[in-house]
């Protein structure tokens, strides 16, 4: 495994309306942290429920995980409560990121925060382009990536719905979906 002064951190942004995007990251987390390297997973909009993704990652001492957000915010009740808590999430992520203590960090649905106008799209970018060291890989999920973001990353995927099972009324399934 290359050392951190030789290595080239890269940046991922995973996008789209399709499903995936978290769950690509994840694999990116389990991949990183099989090769003995530090991980912290940041989730912006999840809540405080159970999930089989960090059930995996507590089974893991090279995995610090943060679940931060107030859940759904699309169902918001307080949209002020949201942008202050996305706010205060993306302070704590840049904490993270340069405290140097890991070798890639998660930022999990901060797209939707930066589409919904909470958090600046160019305050995020310049952070990316400017300021994260550059031997850390950081990957960045949620729908809607800012054009920023898209042109400060190394890697974009999007996602791509052609169909759902919840459209077809099936619910979110434990193991697939969470």
């Amino acid at each position: 495994m290359k050392s951190r002064e030789r290595r080239e951190g890269v940046t991922l942004v995973h996008t789209g309306d399709g499903k995936g995007k978290s769950s690509s990251a994840f694999g990116v987390v389990f991949r990183t942290a099989g090769w003995g390297m530090r991980v912290c997973v940041i989730q912006f909009i999840k809540g405080v429920w159970k999930t089989g993704e960090q059930q995996a990652a507590s089974r893991f001492d090279n995995i610090e995980w943060h679940t931060l957000g107030d859940g759904f915010t699309w169902d918001t009740k307080n949209p002020e409560q949201d942008i202050a808590t996305s706010r205060s999430i993306w302070q704590f992520s840049k904490q993270k990121i340069l405290s140097q203590a890991y070798d890639l960090v998660l930022l999990d649905e901060l797209n939707y925060c930066i589409s919904y106008g909470w958090i600046d799209a160019v305050e995020v970018a310049d952070f990316v382009k400017h300021s994260k060291p550059k031997w850390l890989h950081l990957v960045i999920t949620g729908r809607d990536a800012a054009p920023e973001l898209i042109d400060v990353a190394d890697t974009v995927t999007e996602m791509k719905m052609i169909k759902h099972a919840y459209k077809n009324g099936i619910k979110a399934q434990q193991g697939v979906e969470f």
